[in-house]
């Protein structure tokens, strides 16, 4: 087993909603698992008739009272081949796979004097993570949960329990479609008040946009993207490794992290959803338009074409040419 890796075993699994469903991991070996923070997310190492697959999941679970030791994650059913819809298809009680330590690029700062936590859709998970931490400690939150239905929305007793019913719930559904008044809500918070959301794009920059039209500094909104980038009509390519001297064949759901990594290389990588910024690699020629998917590279960087990160990120054409 990798260096930073547990195995884990899967002992409990419930249905949260029709598309979102809960597992609960521990280790294979009875010991307590390392410990998370709340915003933490661990990566899963699945073992899939089409070879090896990684897939980030946030924590649900803190290292509090009795989920210490244990991993909760939810997992959202999309309709693709690989990804969630194996999760779904294949992990049961009983099921034995390999989990990262726990992986934190979405931290909590409990010392802040007021926090809001904005969530939309299956984003829910760090942030109810969050509202956990800081309610188990006593300390002041508002929190804000979006979604298109009530049934479709995870967690939603548990957001309106931590909250003492005091949670802002916004369901499309019955606003008329209407997206949540993310400016509305910034504006009404106390002076010096840090935001975490975590959710769709469109979320978040609408997040980050009301918070520079109010004046606030940009440390004060921290966020997390949960959904993944948009696939579209995926074509496999040819994948030429200059430095290793290895081509490789990637497929239309495949990534070039997860065909690097069955073939028995081990590029670096940590988040695995293109905001980490570890796992960019110099394009030496690419036959096709590169599609960047990161939220790491800047716009003149991704004009450029000279790199791309290999998690999210592929060529449209039948050939692409790196320098690893």
């Amino acid at each position: 087993m990798a260096k930073n890796r547990v195995n884990v075993t899967v002992n409990a699994v419930r249905q949260l909603t029709p598309r979102v469903r809960e597992y609960q991991l521990a280790a294979s070996d009875g010991s307590p698992l390392p410990a998370a923070d709340a915003g933490a997310h661990v990566a899963l190492h699945l073992q899939t008739e089409d070879g090896p697959l990684i897939r980030h999941y946030s924590l649900v679970s803190t290292s509090l009272g009795e989920e210490r030791g244990i991993y909760r994650i939810a997992v959202q059913r999309e309709n693709r081949p690989r990804g969630s819809a194996w999760v779904h298809a294949h992990l049961a009680v009983g099921t034995r796979l390999e989990a990262s330590h726990p992986l934190n690029h979405f931290p909590l700062d409990r010392r802040d004097p007021d926090t809001l936590l904005i969530a939309g859709g299956i984003g829910i998970t760090p942030i109810v993570s969050m509202a956990r931490s800081l309610a188990a400690r006593h300390k002041q939150f508002q929190l804000a949960y979006t979604g298109r239905s009530a049934p479709d929305m995870a967690y939603l007793d548990d957001v309106r329990q931590l909250t003492d019913g005091q949670a802002h719930i916004h369901i499309n559904d019955q606003q008329g479609g209407q997206p949540l008044n993310v400016s509305a809500l910034l504006a009404a918070q106390p002076e010096g008040t840090c935001v975490y959301v975590c959710g769709p794009s469109t979320l978040i920059e609408a997040t980050r946009h009301a918070a520079v039209t109010l004046g606030w500094a940009p440390g004060r909104v921290r966020s997390e993207l949960f959904t993944p980038p948009p696939t579209g009509d995926e074509v496999g390519f040819e994948l030429v490794l200059q430095a290793s001297g290895r081509t490789l064949a990637v497929g239309p759901n495949q990534s070039i992290l997860e065909a690097m990594t069955a073939a028995g290389l081990h590029p670096l990588f940590d988040c695995g959803r293109g905001e980490c910024g570890l796992c960019p690699v110099t394009v030496l020629a690419a036959e096709g338009p590169l599609q960047h998917r990161d939220r790491y590279l800047s716009e003149a960087e991704r004009a450029s074409g000279d790199s791309l990160c290999i998690c999210v990120s592929r060529v449209r054409g039948p050939r692409l040419v790196l320098d690893a």
